[in-house]
């Protein structure tokens, strides 16, 4: 990824470990809090450069003033902050976005998160509570800690023609449909690939 190419989104919700997001900021050429996503930025010492949402959630409102750039909305609205996040992050360019935060709370945010991943324009990567989500459209590698855990989920449209590398069992040949996946695979080494084949697969993997 080139730079200038990524920016972080952090939203509401339980968030990552700081070190997870601090050990990547470099990678980063813009940084937007949705909501309540403020305060986990202010509690990791981050200055974001841009604040969207209808504002319900942020502990303290009064905050924004001392933001450069902050776009409100109605509460009554039919997006979620972090549509309108991803959105205006898209809008400016961002070819690849980092998802932050979401992690805990009520099941149909949780689901809803889950179904930004099958939009062409939703986030590329989700860091949730205790896991990255890494959505991939081509052969990627991942440096991890060997024994680590894999899983590998499709998108709504299945997935076939995969290919693997540094897993106990490997993707090879399997054919999938947007009900199946594979959960509980095995890092063998210190790092793993996945190529999806003819369509985007997601992988779930722990920090």
């Amino acid at each position: 990824m080139k730079a200038g190419q990524s920016a972080l989104l952090v939203i509401g919700g339980e968030a990552p470990p700081s070190a997870a997001v601090l050990a990547r900021m470099g990678e980063f050429a813009f940084v937007c809090a949705a909501d309540s996503g403020l305060d986990t930025l202010r509690a990791w010492g981050i200055t974001p450069d841009l604040v969207v949402g209808d504002m319900d959630s942020i502990a303290d409102p009064a905050v924004l003033s001392g933001y450069a750039e902050v776009l409100r909305f109605p509460r009554d609205k039919d997006d979620l902050d972090t549509e309108i996040g991803l959105r205006e992050l898209r809008a400016r360019g961002y070819r690849h976005i980092v998802m932050a935060g979401g992690g805990g709370g009520r099941l149909d945010h949780l689901l809803a998160l889950r179904a930004l991943l099958e939009r062409p324009d939703g986030p590329d990567e989700w860091l949730s509570t205790a896991e990255r989500v890494a959505r991939i459209r081509v052969p990627t590698r991942f440096p991890v800690a060997v024994g680590t855990t894999v899983s590998v989920f499709p998108l709504s449209g299945g997935a076939s023609g995969m290919h693997s590398e540094g897993l106990r069992w490997p993707l090879d040949g399997l054919s999938w449909n947007a009900g199946q996946f594979g959960v509980s695979n095995v890092a063998m080494k210190p790092e793993f690939l996945v190529d999806p084949g003819k369509r985007p697969v997601f992988v779930v993997m722990p920090y």
